[in-house]
């Protein structure tokens, strides 16, 4: 009898171990509804909110890793794909249905787009050369994996800067919203060839790249092998790849919960403060990019800083060509129109962070200035959104 106390306690220690990040979100989501029916203030719900999606995805994107291992290339990087960008499409797609009521709404959007890459670019990479520049003196990464992905995003960014200079030519709405569309398939099929590239032809410029964020770095905390199958204790691992797929169409629709209450209830206290269109942007960006933040900072200090390229640069490159078409899409089918027409700020961070991205990344080492830089012009780029 005096052993089953202590055997409960370490069962639930392993438990909130393995699962902390499940847990805390439901709890969160659980909360969040119920601060809602109790009338709470604004503020206290776009926080609960916010830290429920953000746990939530974590456990997306561990399943996510399980999945993509067992069903291997080219339909493991579908897996991980979609799992990167859909809270952004989610987040920011639930912005989009409040334009009725905030006509400012389609501007946050709009920001959310450009911020997606500038956090991905400048916080996710910045923080982590940073930290791990601390630990060792120079770290190295297969430099055609950043030179491929630096001439993916300068590309894509050239494109999307196609609608923004009708836009600011006096040419009508129309014609905006058709170079916009035309834009959204046209980086649609990029993506596809950049996949082809990616897992085919080209899988060498990609061969240290990881295979996971959080699932993977749980399995190395507790001296697991890279290449074993299942992870002790870890139920996801276990389970059927029917019933993984269907938890994280669970996860995904309990997501949606958390950024409809968000998006409502962010526009009010967006408006009470007075917070720009554009440093709201930059805060759905760093909800939805922060399980990435999370892990590429552990990465880095373990010297692993291949997998940081690959998170931010991947993140960014789909972000991009995924995540615009999704919303140009959706928009299409709700009858509510998104013209990609970025103001000159948007713009030029945007072309600034890649540029700074190529400098810093072109020889396949980094070191903890390069974080630096990055983190300045995240900063500077801050600075300007919250007084444009």
């Amino acid at each position: 009898m005096d052993n089953h106390p202590a055997s409960f306690k370490d069962n639930m220690l392993i438990f909130l171990e393995n699962y902390w990040d499940l847990v805390s979100g439901i709890l969160l989501l659980l909360l969040t509804y119920y601060f809602k029916l109790n009338h709470f203030s604004h503020i206290v719900l776009v926080f609960t909110s916010a830290m429920g999606i953000i746990f939530l995805s974590i456990t997306v994107s561990e399943i996510a890793e399980i999945l993509a291992h067992r069903l291997k290339e080219p339909y493991g990087s579908f897996v991980l794909t979609f799992t990167a960008v859909i809270v952004e499409i989610i987040l920011l797609f639930s912005i989009m249905q409040q334009i009725s009521t905030s006509p400012e709404a389609i501007d946050t959007v709009r920001g959310g787009i450009v911020s997606a890459v500038i956090v991905d670019m400048n916080v996710l990479l910045g923080l982590a050369v940073f930290i791990g520049g601390l630990s060792y003196k120079e770290q190295e990464h297969n430099e055609d994996t950043s030179s491929s992905y630096t001439t993916i995003l300068y590309v894509a960014s050239l494109a999307l800067l196609v609608p923004s200079i009708l836009g600011n030519s006096n040419h009508s709405h129309a014609v905006v919203l058709k170079a916009s569309y035309i834009i959204g398939i046209i980086l649609v099929l990029f993506y596809f060839a950049i996949l082809n590239f990616q897992t085919r032809t080209h899988e060498d410029f990609f061969k240290s790249t990881a295979r996971s964020r959080i699932f993977k770095l749980k399995r190395h905390e507790r001296g697991f092998h890279e290449d074993e199958e299942e992870f002790e204790n870890y139920i996801f691992d276990k389970l059927p790849t029917v019933v993984d797929f269907f938890i994280i169409f669970v996860l995904i629709f309990l997501i949606g919960i958390s950024s409809e209450i968000f998006a409502h209830n962010g526009m009010n206290v967006f408006k009470s403060f007075g917070i720009s269109s554009g440093l709201a942007g930059l805060i759905i960006a760093i909800i939805s990019v922060s399980p990435e933040i999370f892990t590429a900072i552990k990465a880095a200090k373990n010297d692993q800083i291949q997998r940081v390229v690959n998170i931010a640069m991947g993140a960014s490159t789909v972000s991009i060509l995924l995540t615009v078409p999704s919303l140009l899409l959706l928009g299409f089918l709700f009858k509510m129109p998104l013209e990609l027409s970025f103001n000159p700020l948007e713009i030029g961070a945007l072309v600034f962070t890649i540029i700074l991205a190529w400098k810093t990344t072109d020889n396949g080492e980094t070191n903890y200035f390069e974080g630096i830089s990055h983190l300045i012009l995240f900063l500077s780029y801050a600075v300007i959104a919250s007084l444009y």
